[in-house]
């Protein structure tokens, strides 16, 4: 990998530094989570990111806070970014979860690993031989955790997505859409966790 080092805070000018100094608004006057600095490798991307986070991750828009800081947890588990990982598990904790909710996240996110696997072979498999066959795969925890269903329901449709299940995104809509969930609050579920993806990524190549 790439082994860049983080761009501290006291060495750092131009547009980095005022980015910078747009998270500390943002944040608060603590030092800056490590993979903001090291992004500041780049400064477009860090600026873009910084947007995005601000925007789509951290501030309240057709979901909440709280709903975001899920989506972001999940998302940086799947990506296996541990700096991520470890952020937004403190934030999901900053903002009244649990950490038996916590648990409860990850377990729905990767039940979906099953059911996603599985209909992506279906759809792959280039027949029909598969169709109307049982699934036989348990999957009691999507109903047996403390969450409400639209939290399950974001989840299932961040993670399918992320799989890349088509069919089981196209489910995800539709059984969201009957929770009444609106199509700006899907998007901006999506959103969140494609900011959080991007960034996930980048740390992974930089370490």
């Amino acid at each position: 990998m790439l082994k860049l080092q983080p761009v501290p805070e006291n060495s750092a000018d131009g547009k980095v530094s005022q980015t910078y100094e747009r998270l500390h608004d943002l944040l608060g006057p603590d030092p800056l989570p490590e993979p903001f600095l090291i992004m500041g490798n780049v400064e477009a991307f860090l600026r873009d990111y910084y947007m995005n986070f601000k925007k789509f991750v951290y501030s309240a828009g057709k979901l909440d806070e709280k709903s975001k800081a899920a989506i972001a947890l999940v998302t940086a588990i799947h990506a296996h970014s541990e700096a991520w990982s470890q952020y937004f598990r403190q934030r999901c904790l900053d903002l009244g979860w649990e950490e038996s909710q916590l648990a409860e996240l990850a377990a729905i996110s990767t039940t979906n690993y099953m059911y996603n696997t599985f209909f992506k072979f279906r759809e792959l498999s280039g027949t029909d031989k598969f169709e109307g066959l049982a699934v036989g795969l348990r999957a009691h925890t999507f109903h047996g955790t403390s969450l409400d269903d639209k939290m399950v329901e974001l989840i299932n449709l961040v993670i399918s997505d992320l799989n890349a299940c088509k069919p089981c995104v196209s489910g995800h809509v539709a059984k969201a859409e009957n929770l009444g969930l609106s199509s700006e609050e899907m998007l901006e579920a999506i959103q969140c966790a494609a900011t959080v993806y991007a960034g996930a990524q980048f740390i992974n190549a930089a370490s």
